[in-house]
């Protein structure tokens, strides 16, 4: 059958070499990703975003053309629009060619919307596309308890309105990676996410909780010996018997008959000065205020008042970077850093206190740092045991890279935890002994609130406490009785990234 005489002109033929052959490129880039076992966020780019656009584009600008030409002829005496004619069987045929690629054309295209709409929603998408600006929020989130929930399902949530946000969103960070106009570190969205009720509590039961949690703690001094330093502790996230609901415990702040609020004097909620309790069943009403950080009334009136939900404690939740001295801690633990290496908690301390500007380098640094340390203070071990100093090289190499990202600048310092009071203030943000009510109520920041240490001290002389006792907190260093009065952040936060 032949075409119709005006399709032939340039703009329609251009058209037509645009639309075949990113027809022929998808058909290929799709059946590529059917046989690789390979998430490849480029070929899902471009098989359902970008040539599909230039397969549209292409097969507008045919009809385009056509016009364009027939316009011209009708300049001659020709008729501008052609004639339907169900006469002919000529046209017929025509027309009955161009119903069916068209109904072709539209089952193609909704295969491809809605391959399009589940790609755009993938983890690789969010990911990888951007690897470089996203490389530590996607590392930490393989590495997280998280890491088989997709990013949509907390980041967007169910409903159109939140979809169209996230795309628009989307849009600018687009332009951002383009036009290199993104932070370093990008800021976290606090504003811009969805309360925990509408994600979190999809699959979190606020109102049933665990019994009290066990957890033990090891770490490792920085002497020559890198002696064991272990600490259990029974926490407190719900009642003794939890058949008692919330009515105490750590999750006690999201008892359903209890409406605390807050307000934060910083974007990034790290400085709380105001609180205030309610109880919903008796109508009593507590506000307190930190005393070294008075909020005036008009702060009071004018700034946020937050209800404080799940977010304000689990801030980290699939993005959680690890301190340096965490992380080398894990390391020794898991064996990945052996420990019978005299100071090699002190050596791994040191290099990795920074600052860091370029991964390749930074990993160069380490190495040379810690060959060089044993070379020059132990020769023996460096000629007899080099197999034990790589290993340790190649365990803090592999936390580094899962924890500290040069080139987005990204340490733990920079996205702080709030589970705990070592390296951010987290719970001493209200839990500070500073925050008062008129009637002189204080908030406390006493250990036995949250949990109980069950035993503590090194390895070879752990000291117990007597069965549903606590016992006084030991600092594994010596610093007197100053842990009672400052704050941990003070010391733990300063010293790492």
């Amino acid at each position: 059958m032949k075409m119709p005489k005006s399709v032939s002109n340039w703009i329609s033929i251009i058209g037509a070499i645009f639309a075949i052959n990113s027809f022929i490129l998808i058909i290929i880039l799709f059946i590529e990703s059917l046989l690789s076992s390979h998430d490849n966020p480029y070929n899902g780019i471009f098989t359902y975003i970008i040539l599909p656009a230039i397969m549209v584009i292409g097969l507008i600008l045919i009809p385009i053309g056509m016009f364009v030409k027939r316009r011209r002829k009708s300049k001659e005496g020709e008729p501008k629009w052609p004639v339907l004619d169900m006469n002919s069987s000529r046209q017929r045929h025509r027309l009955l060619l161009f119903s069916i690629f068209t109904f072709l054309f539209l089952i193609v295209s909704a295969v491809g919307s809605y391959e399009a709409f589940n790609f755009t929603e993938s983890i690789p998408f969010c990911g990888k596309l951007c690897h470089t600006v996203m490389e530590p929020e996607y590392v930490t989130y393989l590495h997280s308890p998280h890491a088989r929930v997709a990013c949509v399902e907390c980041h967007v949530g169910e409903g159109a309105d939140w979809y169209v946000k996230s795309k628009l969103s989307g849009l600018y960070q687009v332009y951002s990676v383009l036009f290199h106009k993104y932070p370093q570190p990008i800021s976290t969205p606090i504003k811009n996410l969805r309360p925990a009720r509408e994600t979190c509590e999809r699959c979190h039961w606020p109102e049933k909780f665990y019994a009290p949690k066990l957890d033990n703690r090891r770490t490792y001094l920085t002497d020559s010996l890198n002696s064991e330093w272990n600490v259990s502790m029974m926490m407190k996230i719900s009642p003794n018997y939890n058949t008692m609901g919330l009515t105490a415990g750590i999750h006690w702040h999201i008892n359903k008959d209890m409406r605390i609020e807050y307000i934060a004097s910083t974007k990034d909620r790290e400085s709380i000065p105001w609180v205030k309790f309610t109880n919903l069943k008796t109508g009593d009403v507590q506000t307190f205020q930190d005393t070294d950080n008075m909020l005036t009334q008009k702060a009071i009136d004018t700034l946020e008042h937050r209800i404080m939900d799940c977010m304000d404690c689990h801030n980290r939740p699939s993005h959680s970077y690890k301190s340096a001295p965490v992380f080398v801690d894990e390391g020794m633990m898991k064996g990945e850093i052996p420990t019978e290496l005299p100071f090699i908690k002190k050596v791994a301390m040191n290099v990795l206190k920074g600052p860091f500007t370029n991964k390749d380098s930074s990993l160069r640094y380490i190495r040379d740092s810690i060959y060089n340390f044993y070379k020059i203070k132990f020769p023996g071990i460096y000629a007899g045991k080099k197999f034990l100093i790589d290993k340790a090289i190649a365990g803090i190499e592999n936390e580094f890279s899962l924890n500290i990202f040069p080139y987005m600048r990204v340490t733990s310092s920079k996205y702080l935890n709030h589970i705990g009071h070592l390296e951010s203030d987290g719970c001493f943000r209200c839990h500070s002994d500073r925050h008062k009510s008129t009637k002189g109520k204080v908030i406390s920041k006493d250990c036995d609130w949250c949990h109980s240490f069950i035993s503590q001290g090194p390895s070879n002389n752990l000291q117990y406490s007597i069965v549903n006792k606590t016992m006084e907190f030991v600092h594994p260093v010596d610093v007197k009785n100053n842990w009672k009065t400052y704050f941990c952040t003070e010391c733990h936060r300063t010293l790492y990234p």
